[in-house]
């Protein structure tokens, strides 16, 4: 009898948990970040190489979309369009900090912004306002001034995390009580982190970012999964994706796990909207790629392009999202969508307000969540990289089926896609459609004047024959790259 009522009360309890939850309780929100993940790198999405169980079951709760898009072909623009909730090119950071630089090439390419301004509201300070804690856990490139710090932009906890990913390559900055253990690897650190911030602000709503730096070259993991993938493409007689980045994909994997493992188990999987997604598009070879110290990283097929590039490879990415009151699992979206509609999202899920003298460009994605098949009130996205890095510097602005790119070097080269059709880029149609050309580089320029965006000019000092020289915006001197040497792959490969 007692237990009989046991369980009754158990079920009633879950039941009005789901009952708030769904009634528009605010909901806590865990942003994982990865850092170059291309938009076919793991399971659900196409791999068939590499094993991502848990992200692929996030997918399976969740929703998955086809069609997203990174605000930016590199990462800070991309950061700043999430922390802002606007398109970066508004800003200036339309380049990583500190940027490339080729001073002899045909145009003189502008400067980024060096920081995230602080008179910017960050999400973190909208979502504080509606009663949020945040946390703030991996990389942050987005100024390196302590001012500029995720503590200076509204978030409660900061573990900024610089080094790349093997043990005793990486620490927290600012944080000298924050030491991963020995022997761990940055993954690994950044979920301990992560599980601690869950476990400490159960009880009200919280909102975490975490932002890894795998899978970043340099490519770098553990052991014993970089030969189970060695010896997997033996056996499959297979070049991508590389064993070292397949291995650390998994690293992801084994992450995202943890995370919402450390949900579920404090109780909170009901009203915790996860969501996991890249910083840009995926890597073919570093930017200055040379052999004696480079890999080849992954192959983007069927899209065109890969991170540092306004084509699909470039800029298309993964983003599957989990909220159990909204989104039912094992949904697919296909509406176009951008780094900065999580911005207002967020905010919307909260029950809070955005900032009244801030653009936000963003939109909610609250009525896809519920409905996949629903349409956005939005013409078209826009993309601004006056850049050189794999590519020239574009600008580009998907307007439903079409997808234009227009080169700002002096060249007047563009391309127009029926990217609906032919997501691969395969045929440039800008010779056939004139008028649809005509069209969305009209479109094009007026947001440019809208946001103001910054734009090349003619360099006076333009050689051929120096063109593709790369040079360091911080010493003002060549890049030396024939000098660099490999990373070591595995901790083994560092003693």
């Amino acid at each position: 009898m007692i237990r009989s009522i046991c369980l009754c009360f158990t079920a009633l309890l879950c039941c009005l948990v789901s009952s708030a939850a769904s009634a528009g309780a605010p909901p806590n929100i865990v942003l994982i970040f990865i850092d170059d993940m291309g938009w076919k790198d793991i399971g659900c999405y196409g791999n068939d190489f590499v094993d991502t169980p848990r992200i692929d079951q996030l997918a399976s709760e969740g929703m998955r979309f086809t069609d997203f898009y990174a605000a930016g072909a590199v990462c800070s623009p991309t950061r700043c369009a999430l922390q802002s909730g606007q398109n970066q090119a508004r800003i200036g950071i339309t380049d990583f900090i500190s940027g490339h630089w080729r001073p002899f090439e045909r145009v003189i390419t502008p400067r980024p912004t060096m920081a995230l301004p602080l008179d910017t509201v960050t999400v973190a300070e909208s979502l504080k306002s509606a009663g949020y804690s945040s946390g703030y856990i991996g990389k942050w490139h987005l100024g390196t001034g302590v001012q500029f710090q995720p503590d200076g932009q509204g978030y409660d906890f900061s573990a900024v995390i610089g080094g790349p990913h093997l043990p005793g390559t990486y620490r927290v900055q600012r944080r000298p009580d924050l030491k991963p253990k020995p022997a761990q690897y940055r993954t690994d650190f950044e979920a301990d982190l992560s599980i601690d911030f869950i476990r400490s602000n159960k009880d009200k709503p919280f909102f975490l970012l975490l932002s890894p730096f795998a899978v970043h070259i340099p490519l770098g993991a553990m052991s014993e999964k970089v030969e189970k993938y060695r010896k997997k493409a033996n056996e499959l007689n297979r070049e991508f994706p590389h064993p070292v980045y397949a291995a650390m994909i998994e690293h992801c994997d084994d992450m995202v796990g943890r995370i919402v493992d450390a949900v579920e188990a404090e109780g909170l999987t009901d009203n915790t909207m996860i969501i996991f997604t890249s910083d840009n598009g995926g890597l073919y070879r570093r930017y200055d790629y040379r052999e004696q110290a480079d890999d080849n990283v992954s192959s983007l097929a069927p899209l065109k392009g890969e991170k540092g590039s306004l084509h699909e490879g470039g800029v298309r990415v993964p983003l599957i999202v989990k909220y159990p009151p909204l989104v039912k699992g094992g949904t697919v979206c296909s509406e176009p969508t951008i780094t900065y509609d999580f911005y207002p999202t967020f905010v919307d899920l909260a029950g809070g307000s955005l900032p009244k003298n801030q653009t936000i460009d963003g939109l909610s994605l609250k009525p896809l969540l519920s409905e996949p098949g629903a349409k956005l009130n939005r013409d078209a996205l826009h993309w601004h990289y006056p850049h050189y890095h794999h590519d020239r510097p574009a600008s580009s602005i998907r307007e439903r089926d079409w997808k234009l790119i227009e080169y700002l070097d002096g060249t007047g080269d563009v391309e127009l896609y029926q990217i609906t059709q032919d997501i691969g880029e395969s045929k440039n149609l800008a010779s056939e459609k004139k008028g649809r050309v005509a069209d969305l580089r009209s479109k094009l320029k007026a947001w440019r004047g809208d946001v103001i965006a910054r734009m090349p000019i003619p360099n006076p000092n333009y050689d051929p024959k120096r063109a593709d020289q790369w040079w360091s915006t911080r010493s003002g001197k060549p890049i030396d790259s024939d000098r660099r040497k490999r990373f070591p792959p595995t901790e083994k490969d560092r003693r």
